[in-house]
This record gives C-alpha cells, sequence and structure tokens, in this order.
C-alpha cells in the first residue's frame, strides 16, 4: 500500500514537471514566434535567400522583430517572402524600408534584416505591405572571391619563386642582388664624397678674406656698387637708343613698302628702272660716239698741229718731274 501511494506521488511529480516543462516550451516557441502577441504581415521579392527557411528571424535595426512564415516561389529569378512582424515593432517600419537576406555571422543561420530608409515622412507599414530589396554581397560570394584571389595568389608566388618577373629576379637572381649591393655601396661612397667636397668648399669659403678681396669689394665698396648701377644704366641707355633705331628703320622700310620716296622708284617700279637702263644705254652710245669723233679730230688736217703741240707739252714736263 506504501509503494502504491509513493509510485502515485513520484508519477504525479512526474507528470506535473513534465507538464510545466511542456508549457514553458510551448510559450518559450511561441514568443520566439510571436504566437501569442499581435503581428502583422509583410512581404518582401528576393531573387536569390541564399538557404534562408521558415522560422528564421526577422530584423529592424538588429532587434528580432518577426520569423519568416512562408517562402514561395513566384516565377523564375523571384521568391516571395512573407514575414510575421510584430505589430509595435511594425510601427517604427516605414514603406521606403529595404529588406536583404544575410547571415548571422560566419556560420550562423540566415536572417533577413530590414533597414530603415532615408525619408523621414514617410508612412508607416500596414499589413500586406511589401517593402523594396536589396540584394547583399553573400557570404557564399565573398568565399569564392577570396578562393579566386588565393589561387592568383598562388600562381604569383609560384612565378616569383621560379623567377619570372622583376619581383621573381630580383629575389631568385643572386647576380643581380650583388650589383644591388655594389649599386648601394657605390652610393654611398658617392654620398662620403660629396660630404668632403662640400667640407672643402666651406674651408675655401671660410678662408676668403671679404675685407680685401674682390667678394668684399662688391659686397661693401658703395662706389663699385655705384660704377655697377652705372654700367647697367648706360647698358639700358644703350638698349633704348637701339630700339629707337630699330623703330625708325621699321618705319622707313614701311614707307619704302609704302610707295613713298625715291627708294621705293628705284626697287618697285619697275618702268622707271627700265628708263634708267635705257638712259644709261643711251649715255653709253653717246660716249662711244664722242670718243670716235675726238678720235676724228685727231686726224684731221686743221686740229693735227695743236694736239702735237699737247703732246709734246706734256713729255716736257714728264721730263722736268
Amino acid at each position: 500500500m506504501s509503494k502504491s501511494t509513493s509510485q502515485k506521488i513520484r508519477v504525479g511529480i512526474f507528470v506535473v514537471m513534465g507538464t510545466i516543462i511542456l508549457v514553458a516550451a510551448l510559450y518559450f516557441i511561441g514568443s520566439r514566434q510571436n504566437m501569442f502577441s499581435k503581428n502583422i504581415q509583410l512581404y518582401a521579392v528576393f531573387d536569390n535567400v541564399n538557404g534562408l527557411q521558415l522560422g528564421n528571424n526577422v530584423r529592424y535595426s538588429g532587434i528580432n522583430v518577426g520569423t519568416v512564415s512562408n517562402i514561395e516561389m513566384i516565377q523564375v529569378g523571384e521568391i516571395s517572402i512573407e514575414m510575421t512582424v510584430d505589430e509595435k515593432a511594425a510601427y517604427f517600419i516605414k514603406k521606403d524600408a529595404q529588406a536583404s537576406v544575410s547571415s548571422d555571422g560566419l556560420v550562423g543561420s540566415m536572417v533577413v534584416n530590414i533597414f530603415p530608409g532615408n525619408k523621414q515622412q514617410a508612412t508607416n507599414v500596414v499589413s500586406g505591405d511589401t517593402i523594396h530589396t536589396s540584394n547583399k554581397v553573400s557570404m557564399d560570394d565573398m568565399l569564392e572571391t577570396l578562393s579566386t584571389t588565393n589561387e592568383d595568389l598562388s600562381k604569383i608566388a609560384k612565378q616569383i619563386l621560379m623567377g619570372k618577373g622583376t619581383l621573381g629576379t630580383l629575389i631568385n637572381d643572386t647576380i643581380m642582388a650583388q650589383n644591388i649591393q655594389q649599386t648601394l655601396v657605390e652610393l654611398r661612397k658617392t654620398s662620403e664624397g660629396t660630404g668632403v667636397a662640400m667640407a672643402k668648399i666651406n674651408q675655401i669659403i671660410s678662408k676668403v678674406n671679404y675685407d680685401e678681396s674682390a667678394a668684399a669689394v662688391l659686397l661693401s665698396d658703395t662706389a663699385s656698387a655705384n660704377q655697377i648701377r652705372t654700367v647697367f644704366s648706360n647698358l639700358e641707355n644703350s638698349s633704348k637708343d637701339v630700339n629707337e633705331m630699330t623703330e625708325s628703320l621699321d618705319a622707313y622700310i614701311k614707307e619704302i613698302k609704302s610707295g613713298k620716296g625715291a627708294l621705293n622708284h628705284l626697287t618697285q617700279d619697275e618702268t622707271f628702272v627700265r628708263e634708267i637702263d635705257s638712259t644709261m644705254l643711251q649715255i653709253k652710245e653717246a660716249s662711244e660716239k664722242l670718243n670716235q669723233n675726238m678720235e676724228a679730230l685727231q686726224h684731221n688736217f686743221f686740229f693735227r698741229g695743236y694736239f702735237r703741240k699737247l703732246e709734246r707739252q706734256k713729255k716736257k714736263e714728264a721730263k722736268e718731274k
């Protein structure tokens, strides 16, 4: 009898504890699925949900506000997601909000993230609204990109180890490494030589007697400075005179080109030039005829004695000299 009573008590305690645990589990699951609160339904259309499943969380600004209640493919490239969102949280979601599917950590489940829009005065969403979506870079895409990058880096490393390219040559070619080291040594020597040369220049400058040298005269002698100023002033005046002569010559050349002056007639008027040539020819012909006439007079009977007298006088004057 006592054993039967104790067994009943144990069974009763087990049933009560099991019921409490079952109720707690149902309440916990129901609270996570927003089964005990007033909810609204929101929709979003994606071209890729990246493994999103029913019951995954819906977050707004990083806070869980609902769950994914349905996933339906409308057509190729369009997948409709139904989200059950708490009505209190939905009050803060505007119609210009954007939803995206992302991973909950590196290896976590997928979640739907809702981000606030840019318009402060947008109206609140109501049940049945479809919000905008944005496609974020998925973890698979990033891993694929990293894999491709890793392959490229592996190829580059192999080429470097094989001695290909400039970097491979620098790493593997010992002769070039020695040349570079030698170049650095020469550069160091050049730097040291430059330092020695600068030291010598400083010594020479320090030995210059600024009181008696030409440098001192140029730097401190006011008379020499005035003479130098006078030289530069004369040079400036000469330059001005040359400029004036050049301007006058330009003006004279312009007058010649414009048809003014006798020189223009001599250089530009072809008719005048031909007349001068004709005149010179006539003068030449007249001179030749005059010479012929003089020759004829010398042989003429009446003037022969006169010309002989002139010849005797010239010979006499030549003897007296």
